[in-house]
């Protein structure tokens, strides 16, 4: 299988570990090359499994089995443009693009490719549970949260300098963060509308909003999302509000507590590279195998579109 990464960052890098031991896993050949902007030398463990370094997208092959992109948010649209002819199946890595004025006609995609835009918090045990277990019927309020303090995100790195902090390269937690967006579409779809109140509030030193909070009206149902950059105590959690009580779900204890009963699941699910495993297994079932790609191109622009109070 040959595959192409754009972009070895952190979560690059995640992404080449982790399909190098699902396609060894599976007995599949490789062969690696990766498209990089800058000279600064890999680290061993990740250099040995490159067959190829490249510079530019004129040094490209024409017959990538699998394209990962994984460079900057405000990239991704040219990106996908130019690799669109390279390659069937894309991964994306969230957000989809970094502005909702792109459009989706001028990227030729092939009408049998895969093109999935990460959504890793779908894999975590809790969200699943939730999935699997709810009564939709029974639900008349939501409320999500997630909040941590931007300096602790990346230790040893300047908070200031990584793309978190800059509007112009997509920052910002109304989409830095949009995977709470994501998981609470994939637990109880699209709002009918949604109100959006945003901006930089706290003393941290960057140019992007630093809070976000929404309220998505259903049918049925409100659904409130606090999203902030600021927060000292990291708190990522769901509250669903039920004619029989009230359900939390906890994904940094991962955890489900339910109010009526006091019954209280635990998961063991503390190691961060579990969900993105079994994402990339997901993958490249839908590779491999045929499963249905339940977060495409098209869908992950909705969702961005949703952060962006665009319904």
């Amino acid at each position: 299988m040959k595959i192409c990464f754009i972009g070895l960052g952190s979560i690059g890098k995640r992404h080449l570990m982790n399909s190098i031991n699902l396609l060894t896993e599976y007995n599949l050949e490789m062969e690696i090359h990766a498209l990089r902007n800058t000279n600064k030398l890999l680290s061993k463990d990740i250099v040995e499994h490159i067959d190829k370094q490249l510079y530019t997208y004129d040094e490209l092959d024409n017959d990538y089995d699998i394209v990962f992109i994984a460079n900057p948010t405000y990239l991704h649209y040219e990106t996908i443009k130019v690799v669109s002819d390279k390659t069937k199946n894309m991964f994306i890595e969230k957000p989809v693009f970094d502005s909702v004025r792109h459009d989706l006609g001028k990227i030729k995609l092939s009408s049998d490719g895969i093109y999935y835009v990460a959504s890793p918090l779908r894999y975590k045990k809790v969200i699943q549970y939730l999935k699997n277990n709810l009564n939709k019927e029974e639900i008349f309020s939501i409320r999500a949260i997630c909040s941590s303090y931007l300096p602790d995100w990346r230790p040893n790195i300047d908070y200031r300098k990584v793309y978190s902090a800059k509007k112009d390269e997509g920052g910002g937690v109304s989409i830095d963060l949009i995977h709470e967006w994501d998981y609470l579409t994939y637990l109880f779809g699209f709002p009918q509308k949604v109100y959006n109140l945003r901006g930089k509030f706290s003393q941290l030193e960057i140019d992007s909003e630093d809070l976000s909070i929404y309220i998505g009206s259903y049918r049925d149902k409100l659904l409130e999302l606090h999203l902030d950059y600021f927060g000292r105590v990291p708190k990522r959690e769901i509250e669903i509000f039920t004619k029989q009580g009230t359900i939390v779900g906890d994904l940094i204890m991962n955890r489900v507590n339910f109010s009526s009963n006091r019954k209280d699941i635990r998961f063991d699910d503390n190691d961060p590279n579990i969900m993105y495993l079994e994402e990339m297994r997901n993958f490249f079932d839908m590779i491999l195998h045929g499963k249905k790609n339940k977060n495409d191109i098209t869908n992950a622009y909705e969702v961005l579109k949703l952060s962006k109070e665009l319904l």
